[in-house]
């Protein structure tokens, strides 16, 4: 554990640090070019809900939400799916199988981890595992009271990252931060097949495309790297011209869209230890910072002006957490 700690440290340290922003290719539409984020006046309202258990491998990675204010999340190095529920008591649901060679061959972090999660409306969750072999890395199911079962295999060289169901389509999509592509598969699970493999999705550095979300017929995803916010239009069932809506948010992991029924989202820096709020104009405001008590935020929930953040504690190594803050009306 303390050495895939290190690797982690080591690997998300050099991302935060080198991460830059690259000129869209000639496919793109730039749509939005924001300046560095700004402070709010007055942070929001936050408390740490729960402490997770460094010591186990209890860095969360993803969070879905149940409709009780149940937070289902993925704890990477444990290669587990738990339970956290509004009392702040956290159940594991699923522990992963460790691959044969113990998750050496996963490309760039050298270990199995589980990342992306998602809530279907019958209380079925589905989530990622990227165990470096072709045995084990693939998209799983896991229904209330089962065991989980691989749904759909990925590509072993790969790093399956985020996770996002469009249920008029019955369909996944999934990032892949070391390939640079975002697959589909169906509901029912099955072959998978690439959607995009846009150079603006590829890494520079480290990882390349990374949070993703289903949004008023596009595809949204972050680029770690890049440090970009880009978004995909839906055409027939096929990507159209990527557009970059945001730039310069350096480390940039998951998002999430706010209640306000537009464009604007919130989304988390890992390295730089930041939630910000990135408007529809592309321009970034930071709502929290390490004083509050975020350890290296990987992802974020919104439930009316609730946000839920998970800190893994990746390069800190000190407090895996889940925040909960009141997001500003505006």
């Amino acid at each position: 554990m303390r050495k895939r700690m290190l690797a982690l440290a080591v690997a998300v340290t050099a991302a935060g640090i080198t991460a830059v922003t690259v000129p869209p290719s000639n496919a793109a539409t730039v749509t939005a070019a924001p300046s560095a984020a700004t402070a709010p006046a007055r942070p929001p309202a936050s408390r740490i809900a729960v402490h997770f258990d460094l010591a186990k491998g209890q860095m969360p990675e993803n969070i879905a939400l149940g409709p009780d204010g149940t937070a289902y999340v993925t704890f990477a190095a444990a290669r587990q799916v738990a339970a956290v529920g509004p009392a702040g008591v956290t159940r594991i649901l699923a522990t992963l199988p460790a691959p044969a060679d113990g998750g050496a061959g996963t490309p760039v972090l050298g270990f199995a981890l589980t990342t992306g999660i998602v809530r279907t409306g019958d209380g079925t969750l589905y989530f990622l595992y990227a165990g470096g072999d072709a045995a084990t890395t693939g998209l799983y199911r896991l229904r209330p009271g089962q065991e989980p079962r691989r749904i759909a295999a990925l590509p072993a060289a790969g790093l399956p990252n985020g996770l996002a169901y469009d249920a008029p389509s019955k369909t996944f999509y999934l990032t892949d931060s070391v390939l640079g592509t975002i697959t589909t598969v169906s509901l029912d699970g099955g072959r998978a097949e690439v959607w995009s493999k846009a150079p603006e999705l590829a890494a520079t550095t480290f990882l390349g495309a990374n949070g993703i979300k289903v949004r008023h017929g596009a595809i949204w995803v972050t680029n770690l790297d890049r440090g970009t916010l880009l978004r995909i239009p839906v055409e027939h069932g096929r990507p159209g011209p990527v557009q970059v809506r945001a730039t310069g948010l350096a480390g940039i992991d998951d998002f999430a869209f706010t209640a306000t029924g537009g464009e604007q989202v919130v989304a988390t820096l890992n390295a730089p230890n930041k939630v910000v709020r990135v408007d529809a104009d592309g321009h970034a405001t930071t709502l929290l910072t390490s004083a509050a008590g975020l350890q290296n935020p990987t992802s974020v929930a919104v439930r009316g002006r609730t946000l839920y953040v998970l800190s893994a504690a990746y390069t800190t190594a000190t407090d895996p957490n889940l925040m909960l803050a009141t997001l500003p009306r505006h």
